[in-house]
């Protein structure tokens, strides 16, 4: 007797596919915030490297952590593409930094024939500088969930390779404001 999952008739007759939203922007600018209030509306898993890392190596991997992270992005992409095709929304919370990471995960879910939505957070200067202060103390306090600490050195090494999207690259357009 061969036995088989339930769901599998309803997705394969109904030909059932999630979505994939990819939020975009800088660092500290409230990807996770939007991504949590997505998850709600869009009945969404969200998938994070900033929790994986957190939870596997305690944010602590040094000159490690970008090898590591493009490990865990890849990882993720595959496994964004199993979810999205049992009937799953997927977010992918990862900020999307440069034009040419953006266009490669494009191209990745175009060969999957899975269409993506990307959702970009505007934030002005004033919100983003309070972002990093907020988050700051969070983590200071144990609080900051899978959030690391925003030094000078970090701030600078991550807006040195922020590339801001142009409008034709962006689906939704959000800007905070809180």
């Amino acid at each position: 007797m061969v036995a088989t999952c339930p769901m599998r008739k309803l997705i394969s007759s109904n030909n059932i596919m999630g979505k994939v939203i990819l939020v975009c922007g800088k660092i500290g600018c409230g990807k996770s915030y939007y991504a949590n209030y997505l998850k709600q509306k869009e009945r969404a898993i969200i998938l994070s490297c900033d929790e994986v890392t957190n939870i596997l190596f305690d944010n602590n991997l040094g000159s490690k952590h970008d090898a590591m992270s493009q490990k865990i992005q890849q990882y993720l992409l595959e496994k964004s593409v199993e979810l999205v095709k049992v009937g799953c929304n997927v977010i992918l919370d990862w900020g999307f930094w440069t034009v040419k990471g953006r266009q490669d995960v494009r191209k990745f879910y175009r060969s999957q024939n899975i269409a993506c939505e990307w959702h970009y957070i505007d934030v002005d200067e004033q919100t983003w500088q309070r972002n990093i202060k907020e988050r700051n103390r969070q983590v200071l306090a144990g609080k900051g969930g899978s959030a690391f600490y925003i030094d000078a050195g970090l701030l600078e090494k991550m807006l040195s390779q922020w590339e801001v999207p142009n409008h034709e690259e962006i689906n939704v357009w959000y800007t905070l404001k809180r």
